[in-house]
């Protein structure tokens, strides 16, 4: 093999920052906040946390917990557009199912 083509072997490409990546950690992240309400069912929102955020099921339980005993908590900390994406889908998993289970967004 020549000199040349072991150098890109041994040293690959780098893909540069796309416009979108950039923009992504230029504008920052959000936190996703739960908000506790009296209707949306302990189990759900565990159900919720576990499968859509992607959170262990130990860890759910306590963020549901925190929500419970004082209105809110944070549940995970993302680029904006993802954590906006991540809200819209909760919500809307939420009220496609009869429940009123609300997730905000705070800048971090």
């Amino acid at each position: 093999m020549s000199e040349s083509a072991q150098q890109s072997v041994a040293q690959p490409d780098v893909e540069r920052n796309s416009g979108e990546s950039t923009k992504l950690s230029n504008d920052g992240f959000r936190l996703v906040i739960i908000h506790n309400d009296e209707v949306t069912p302990y189990e759900y929102v565990i159900n919720i946390l576990g499968d859509l955020f992607m959170l262990s099921e130990e860890l759910a339980d306590h963020i549901a917990w925190t929500a419970h005993n004082k209105g809110t908590a944070v549940v995970v900390v993302r680029p904006r557009v993802e954590a906006e994406k991540l809200v819209k889908v909760a919500r809307g998993r939420a009220r496609t199912n009869g429940y009123p289970l609300t997730f905000t967004l705070e800048q971090s």
